[in-house]
């Protein structure tokens, strides 16, 4: 039996052609300039820093593999953000809220989801390459080679792509309410699943195993590396080189948390918790602050970065010159 106040999905109403209204802050009203202003300039800082990263380390003729990796991150980052804020910016523009298809709702969520769960695995494989530089360093250049670093980097998007199918398609199968209106700037999983016409918890759990393969694990993965890497520095007795080895962790650290605070609190809950203007607060920070604050840890805490892009700067000033 069909549920009540579902949508009819008959000839003149397909999923094709059906539409979402997404509010995004249609209850700010009068913080509409402002938000938007600042939404842009937080996203062109955020493009210009990664795209900055990114260029700096191709034009490294000699990359090791925590650079690879770094540029690897600031392309899932680029496109992260591309994903999300121009609609997110829309949203700011028109006043009833915009108007999103059934297909380019499912697009967003599955490339918002597939490139949050690659950033996931690629923590992990930055976890694995520190682990391997201060625990096994005498095999460093054989075991983090180039191969083997573009064979994890594969593997990391490959992966998450299709998790994110999985999880897209469950979602999109659900029988909708006759409200279509998401209640957020674009189209996250929690918003979508509110709007399923079920009084089940059976909807939620490929969002919960999406969490265990895209999170749960991962984390575990990068917390093992990291009792490792813990294990390895008691042994150490100086306190310089356990300074060191410990500095070019923090970096990784940080974005670590960061990631994986927002992301957790966000999915990880049952869906009878869900509150639209907690979710939206907290999905602005993980879709416009964090993507903005890698780059400036990375560049802040990072030696090899901050050497590649005063080489960056460097030559520009040459050519500038000539």
């Amino acid at each position: 039996m069909p549920c009540e106040g579902c949508m009819e999905r008959d000839n003149k109403s397909t999923d094709v052609t059906m539409e979402f209204l997404l509010l995004g802050f249609s209850e700010l009203l009068c913080l509409r300039v402002l938000l938007f202003l600042i939404f842009l300039i937080v996203h062109l800082v955020t493009l210009a820093g990664n795209v900055m990263i990114f260029m700096a380390v191709v034009m490294e003729p000699s990359r090791p593999p925590m650079l690879f990796f770094l540029c690897q991150l600031s392309v899932i980052e680029v496109c992260y953000t591309l994903v999300i804020v121009p609609k997110a910016l829309l949203s700011l523009i028109v006043v009833d809220g915009n108007t999103i298809s059934f297909i380019g709702c499912a697009a967003q969520m599955h490339l918002f989801v597939a490139l949050g769960g690659a950033e996931c695995f690629l923590l992990v494989a930055m976890s694995y390459d520190r682990y391997v530089a201060i625990c096994q360093p005498l095999h460093y250049v054989a075991v983090m080679s180039e191969a083997f670093c573009l064979r994890l980097a594969v593997a990391c998007c490959l992966g998450s792509f299709a998790v994110a199918l999985v999880l897209t398609v469950a979602v999109f199968r659900l029988p909708f309410c006759q409200s279509h209106r998401i209640n957020h700037f674009f189209c996250d999983v929690p918003a979508v699943l509110y709007l399923a016409c079920t009084q089940s918890y059976t909807p939620e759990l490929p969002l919960l195993a999406a969490c265990v393969v895209l999170l749960l694990l991962p984390f575990l993965l990068i917390l093992t590396s990291y009792v490792c890497i813990a294990a390895a520095l008691i042994h150490v007795t100086s306190s310089v080189g356990r300074g060191k080895a410990f500095s070019t962790c923090i970096s990784h650290l940080a974005i670590t948390v960061l990631h994986y605070g927002c992301a957790t609190f966000t999915y990880i809950r049952p869906k009878s918790s869900y509150s639209p203007a907690r979710d939206k607060m907290v999905s602005l920070v993980y879709t416009n602050i964090t993507p903005l604050l890698y780059p400036l840890i990375y560049s802040l805490r990072n030696k090899e970065v901050k050497g590649v892009l005063r080489k960056m700067l460097r030559r520009k000033k040459i050519t500038q010159l000539n």
